[in-house]
C-alpha cells in the first residue's frame, strides 16, 4: 500500500503511539543565518510495530531522529516519546529515561575502550544502579555473534564487532522504544540479518516499538512502514513493501529532488 503525505498531518495513527511529532520544525543558525532543515514533520510510531524513515542524503533523516528521541530539542512543534512530552522533561529526567525506557544503535557505536564488549552491554544496568542480568547480556553477545568475544575490548575489536556490541547492549536493556542508525550498516550479510531479525522480534513484543533510519530497502522491507522524507517533509509512505518497490521509490526522490 501506497500513500502520499500532504501538509503536516501524520498519514497513520496507531491506537496506541509510543512517538508522536506534531508539525516538528528544526532550523540550525550556519554563519549568522537560520538554516531550517525539518519543515513541518508529524508522525506516529505505534507500539508493536517496526517504521523506517528513509530518503535522499541531505533531507533530514538523522536530525528528525534525534528530536524524536530527545537528543535535539525541536525550534517548534512537539514530540511525546514513550507516553511523555519531551518539552516538559529536564535533562535529568531525559537521562533517566534513556537508561531504562529508550534505546539507541548510532552509527557511533559509544562504547567505553576500557570495558570487555560483557561490560559495554551490561552498561545501561549499571548506570541505573541495578545488577546487570548475567544469562541476558551473555544470550545478546549470542545473538549477535561474539559469544567468543564477550572478554575482548573495543580496541581490539573491528569495527563490525563493535557495532554488534552497541546492538548487543540495546538487545539486553530491552526499552520500550528503541531508535536504530543503519544497523546492519557495517555488519555481514548473515548477521545483518540476525540482528534485523532481532529487531523486528521486539518491536512486535508487547509494549514495545523501533524506528529505523536506512539507506538499504532490505532494512526497510522488513519494517512494518517506511516513511520517506525528502527536503525536510514526509512526502510518502509505504506499508509492508517488497525490496523492489522500496528501492525504485527511494530512487524516484533522488531524481525529483536534482
Amino acid at each position: 500500500m501506497v500513500s502520499q503525505i500532504h501538509e503536516s498531518a501524520p498519514a497513520y495513527a496507531p491506537p496506541v503511539a509510543a512517538i508522536t511529532a506534531h508539525d516538528v520544525h528544526k532550523a540550525y543558525t550556519v554563519d549568522n543565518r537560520q538554516v531550517e532543515i525539518l519543515h513541518g514533520v508529524s508522525l506516529a510510531v505505534g507500539v508493536g510495530e517496526i517504521v523506517a524513515v528513509m530518503g535522499p542524503s541531505g533531507s533530514g533523516k538523522s536530525t528528525l531522529m534525534y528530536c524524536l528521541a530527545g537528543l535535539e530539542a525541536p525550534s517548534s512543534g512537539q514530540v511525546t516519546l514513550a507516553g511523555q512530552p519531551l518539552e516538559q522533561l529536564s535533562r535529568a529526567d531525559l537521562a533517566r529515561m534513556r537508561r531504562s525506557q529508550v534505546g539507541f544503535v548510532f552509527q557511533s557505536y559509544n562504547l567505553i575502550p576500557t570495558l570487555t564488549a560483557a561490560e559495554n552491554v551490561a552498561l545501561p544496568y549499571l548506570l541505573g544502579k541495578r545488577k546487570p542480568p548475567a544469562d541476558l547480556i551473555a544470550g545478546t553477545l549470542a545473538t549477535v555473534g561474539l559469544s567468543e568475544r564477550a572478554d575482548a575490548r573495543p580496541p581490539s575489536m573491528s569495527g563490525g564487532e563493535q557495532q554488534r556490541v552497541a546492538l548487543a547492549r540495546v538487545l539486553a536493556q530491552q526499552p520500550e522504544v528503541i531508535f536504530a542508525d543503519e544497523p546492519t550498516g557495517a555488519l555481514d550479510t548473515r548477521t545483518g540479518e540476525l540482528v534485523l531479525a532481532e529487531l523486528v522480534r521486539i518491536a512486535h513484543t508487547p509494549g514495545r516499538c523501533v524506528l529505523v533510519v536506512t539507506h538499504d530497502p532490505k532494512v526497510a522491507a522488513a519494517c512494518d512502514r517506511i516513511l520517506f522524507l525528502r527536503d525536510g517533509l514526509l512526502v510518502q509512505e509505504l506499508r509492508q513493501a517488497p525490496v523492489e518497490v522500496v528501492a525504485s521509490t527511494l530512487a524516484g526522490l533522488g531524481r525529483n529532488g536534482a
